[in-house]
This record gives structure tokens, sequence and C-alpha cells, in this order.
């Protein structure tokens, strides 16, 4: 059957659009390669988005020399892994509380989490900062168990506050809501109680949605950006985000911020491929219904 017109529209359409959102990231990835003279040299051809002849490893080199990135990375890997994990727990099973399960308020519940979803965090930054400056953590102390006050300059400050996401949660209602009730009642037959039943036959038929909420709180905690900024002084708990900034600061070569864009960029890009089939399963299978 051969392609419509309006097919090869569309075709034609979406190829264009993915030129121009990838467009930069090529750009970018080349000029990581290129001395700094070479960067802007040609941008009127093709050259611009390919390493050029005298490509090197050079602006990869200097910046784990001349920065702290090897610490960046590994604080927003265990920041982004903890976030991952602890929100698609805490999450799956608010959703499931709110969609399988029947008590009073659970409409009103499922309304505030709707609100939530159009509040931009700006809002809440400075009420949240209130509250973790006054919120005790345990420590040791010469073998002693002690409570220190305040969260500042540390990594729980940066995942315990993201944990909960509205958006994450309804997304997780919207795919619950849609498996069948069936397996609920075949389940309760042979005894099941609500948590056997949450990690024996939802979690392992939400595969999909997991993935796309994986996704989601994983490129939320690694873009992190004004939150570290107001809560992290030090260099030992700092993540990518703000470690650029401090970068770009310090090195007037384009080669250079190139490289460090490039790194900061690629573990996003990794995760989105790896789950690309469970999210386009996740949006098309389940939908995200207003």
């Amino acid at each position: 059957m051969k392609p419509s017109i309006r097919t090869l529209l569309l075709f034609a359409v979406m190829c264009l659009l993915g030129i121009v959102f990838a467009a930069p990231l090529l750009f970018m990835f080349a000029s990581s390669f290129k001395r700094d003279d070479a960067i802007f040299a040609n941008l009127t051809s093709w050259s611009a988005f390919i390493p050029d002849a005298g490509w090197s490893m050079a602006n990869y080199t200097a910046i784990f020399e001349r920065s702290n990135l090897p610490l960046f990375l590994l604080n927003s890997t265990i920041i982004a892994a903890c976030v991952v994990v602890g929100g698609v727990l805490v999450n799956s099973m608010l959703a499931f509380s709110l969609s399988r399960m029947r008590w009073r308020g659970r409409r009103a519940v499922l309304a505030v989490i709707v609100a939530l979803m159009i509040i931009p965090f700006e809002v809440i930054a400075i009420p949240l900062l209130s509250l973790v400056a006054r919120l005790p953590w345990p420590g040791l102390e010469q073998g002693a168990l002690t409570w220190h006050i305040g969260w500042f300059n540390s990594l729980q400050v940066q995942i315990i506050p993201f944990l909960a996401n509205a958006f994450c949660v309804f997304l997780f209602y919207q795919f619950f809501r849609d498996i069948p009730r069936e397996l609920d009642e075949a389940a309760k037959m042979d005894g099941a109680g609500p948590w056997t039943l949450f990690f024996r036959i939802i979690l392992p038929n939400s595969r999909p949605v997991i993935a796309t909420a994986a996704i989601v709180l994983f490129i939320a905690a690694w873009n992190q950006y004004l939150w570290p900024i107001m809560v992290v002084q030090g260099a030992a708990a700092r993540p990518v985000q703000p470690g650029i900034q401090q970068f770009f600061g310090r090195s007037n070569s384009w080669g250079q911020i190139m490289a460090y864009a490039s790194v900061v960029t690629l573990p996003v890009l990794a995760v989105f491929l790896a789950f690309q089939r469970q999210f386009v399963a996740s949006v098309a299978g389940a939908g995200i219904k207003g």
C-alpha cells in the first residue's frame, strides 16, 4: 500500500523537527572536540556539526583536571538514583491507594494532587528552605549518636523533598485505573492482601509507566539547579548543574565548556534511550488523560 500525501508530509515535518532539536546537540558534541578558534570559524556549513581534522580529547582532559567534575557527577548520580528508586516506590504506592482502594477523602486528595501539578517549584522554594533549615538529622560524633539541626550542605536535602511528585502520582493513577479489576478479585480470592496485590500483581504489569516515571524523575533530579544553589554552599554535596555555572565562571574556553556540557548531557540521553520503548508504550497504551 502506497503512503498517502498526508503521511509523507507528516514524515517530512517530523524529520524537520528532529533536525531542529538535534542540531544544538550535534554542535555541542562536535565543538567539544575542537580548538576554540575552530568552533565558530564556519557556522554557515555542515562542518560546524562534525569534528574537524584536528579533533582531540584535550577539552575533556582539561575539564577533569580543572574542576571537581568527578565529584559532581558522583553526587548527581547518587541523588538521581535515590530520587528515581524512592520516587517510583512512593508515588506508585500513593497512586495504588487512590486507584485501587476505597477510603474517605480519596477524591479530595486526588484533587489536591492535580492542583499541585500547576504550582511551580519557585512558589514553594522559600517555605521549603525554611522547613529544611529546622529539620533534625542523625549523625555520629566520637561513636555517639547526635542530632544536627538543618539539612544544608547534604545530599538528603536534594533527595527527600523530591521523592513525591504530583505528576508521577497522577501518571501512575491513570495507568493503574486501566488495569482490569478482575486481577484484584482473583488475587483476593487466593488470600492476597493489599501489599501482595501491589507488589505481585500491579507493579509487574506496570513496566511502561514505571519507565516513564523513572525518566521524569531522573531528568528532574539531574537538572536541579535552583534548589542546590539555595541549600548547598560547599563542593562536597554540589551536583553537576551548579558545577557547570561555577566552571563557566572560571574558564573562558568554549571548547572546555562544550565538553563539560556534553558530559552532563550524555547520562540524560542514555536514560531516555534505554527506556524509550517503555515510554512510548506508556503514552500510547494508557495515555495522559486530563
